[in-house]
């Protein structure tokens, strides 16, 4: 295993539509290998081949703290959606930088996992919002495209609306949200 080089927002390869992986093989295993360990590393959640600069459809994700739910998507596609989140997002190609973001709060994502064989994926909330993140690298997309007003420093404090968070959480409470 090796740890790749994560291309970084500017670059053209992040842009690109990803062609479809037709087999698995010893390249495209290693390349996934690669993927975790790099996404483990940068302390990621999720990495998709283009971020690496691999223009196949492979995308690796584990939301958990402690690495234990890993989860490869090959020629991954969202066959459900419902629900909304609204929050900060950031991107390993985008490093240092967190936007507001909307997407779905749960998704259902059919794919082949590492040996090809089908799969499903359901996640909400954080994986839901990392399945939709690392699928829209494949068809060229980022998140910084999808940002609800401006970019921050990951590092600097974001002033949130306190009226807007509780109007959300009533919401929530009477199962509207």
């Amino acid at each position: 295993m090796a740890l790749r080089t994560i291309r970084e927002y500017g670059d053209p390869v992040l842009t690109k539509k990803c062609k479809t992986v037709k087999e698995m093989n010893d390249r495209m295993k290693t390349l996934v290998r690669d993927m975790f360990e790099t996404m483990y590393d940068t302390g990621g959640v999720g990495l998709a081949a283009p971020q690496v600069g691999v223009l196949k459809r492979i995308v690796v994700i584990d939301v958990t703290e402690d690495q234990s739910e890993p989860h490869v998507l090959v020629n991954p596609e969202i066959i459900f959606s419902e629900g909304e989140q609204c929050g900060m997002e950031g991107c390993l190609s985008v490093p240092g930088k967190v936007g507001q973001v909307t997407r779905p709060n749960h998704v259902i994502c059919k794919a082949f996992n590492e040996n090809m064989e089908p799969v499903e994926l359901e996640g909400t909330e954080l994986l839901a919002r990392a399945i939709c993140h690392e699928l829209d690298h494949l068809d060229g997309k980022m998140y910084v495209d999808l940002v609800e007003g401006p970019l921050h420093d990951a590092s600097e404090e974001i002033p949130i609306d306190e009226e807007e968070v509780l109007d959300e959480i009533d919401a929530q409470v009477r199962g509207e949200a």
